[in-house]
């Protein structure tokens, strides 16, 4: 089956494994060999096989705000609540005070997700699986979707999560149509920034993976101003940034519905791209330029549905600027054999 927008389903799998390193142990490996209808129907089998796992080492409790009327002071009291209900005259006090608890965000988010699941397009299997899992939390509240704050603290104790929530962030912004029938159906997620930061995470954590003899990271490039005031200025983070030796290659990623963009009727790069890798390049190679380092940039497209894919080179100030297109409706193998080429004749290892 093959994505709506030019991206097999599984490669989507691949992709979030990449990203999160969780997804290549041995309890997802059973997926490499399923296949889905959807998207929906892959990300629903990650959430059971994960939560399967999370509830064998048992669900993260934290503590959370309770407020109740009762006989027995517990907490603050509330004096103001007392006394305009008046609970007082039967003995009891509004009191406010913290419990240790299930009952908290973390597994709100779940349980949110796996009853918006329900009502997907999902296979009748796992269906009954995600059943099957909610009746381990009976203890936890269904929240709001819209109203989840999704800047979330990891420590050692609810590291485990981080996969779960994420791929939950996937779902939740993904099953917004809902149809008459009451079923929820998947958007498309390239309207959105869904993809493209997931596609930013793979391109990254693959570099690093497959070739580990390189410094890969994402690291803030610097303005080279001559008076030193820059607070003004934009901040320049790299989606990708692969060093070697005396060369260094800044990869831009995008992932958008389109590549191109018409301009009196003829298909052109985005222009704002095209300006911002070749600033990100040019600030860079200012900054060593005494290091004799050779800078180059390049823009990466997921390719789309649209006729024209984006394969061009160009010498821009001295500066190689690569604006190329990686094929995600494809064998993985084949992709990863793109991505590896960009790496073998770029820096002829």
């Amino acid at each position: 089956m093959i994505y709506e927008d030019a991206i097999y389903i599984k490669n989507i799998y691949y992709m979030l494994s990449y990203a999160f390193k969780t997804l290549n142990e041995k309890a997802y490996k059973k997926i490499e060999t399923e296949s889905f209808e959807n998207s929906a129907d892959l990300l629903s089998e990650i959430l059971i096989l994960g939560v399967s796992r999370q509830l064998k080492q048992g669900l993260v409790k934290d503590y959370i705000d309770v407020n109740e009327t009762t006989s027995s002071i517990r907490g603050k009291i509330n004096i103001t609540e007392s006394i305009n209900t008046q609970s007082f005259l039967k003995g009891q006090l509004n009191c406010t005070y913290d419990e240790f608890s299930v009952n908290c965000d973390l597994n709100q988010i779940i349980k949110s997700t796996l009853t918006l699941l329900l009502k997907s397009d999902i296979s009748i299997n796992r269906k009954k699986k995600i059943r099957r899992l909610l009746m381990y939390f009976n203890d936890v509240n269904t929240i709001d979707l819209k109203s989840i704050n999704w800047k979330i603290r990891y420590d050692r104790n609810n590291q485990t999560y981080k996969m779960l929530v994420n791929i939950c962030y996937l779902v939740i912004n993904g099953l917004i149509h809902t149809e008459k029938s009451g079923k929820v159906k998947l958007m498309n997620l390239s309207d959105d920034q869904l993809m493209s930061s997931l596609y930013e995470k793979f391109l990254l954590n693959y570099f690093k993976k497959e070739h580990p003899y390189l410094l890969t990271h994402s690291p803030h490039i610097d303005w080279q101003i001559d008076d030193g005031m820059d607070s003004l200025l934009p901040k320049m983070k790299t989606d990708v940034t692969l060093e070697y030796e005396n060369k260094i290659l800044i990869i831009d990623a995008k992932f958008y519905k389109k590549n191109t963009v018409k301009y009196y009727e003829k298909n052109i790069h985005h222009t704002n791209n095209l300006y911002q890798i070749f600033t990100y390049v040019k600030n860079k190679e200012s900054e060593l330029k005494e290091n004799d380092i050779e800078v180059s940039g390049m823009l990466l497209y997921a390719m789309t549905n649209e006729n024209i894919k984006p394969n061009s080179e160009y010498m821009m100030s001295g500066n190689k600027i690569s604006v190329k297109t990686l094929n995600l409706n494809q064998n993985f193998e084949l992709i990863k054999a793109q991505l590896d080429d960009i790496v073998n004749n770029y820096f002829k290892i």
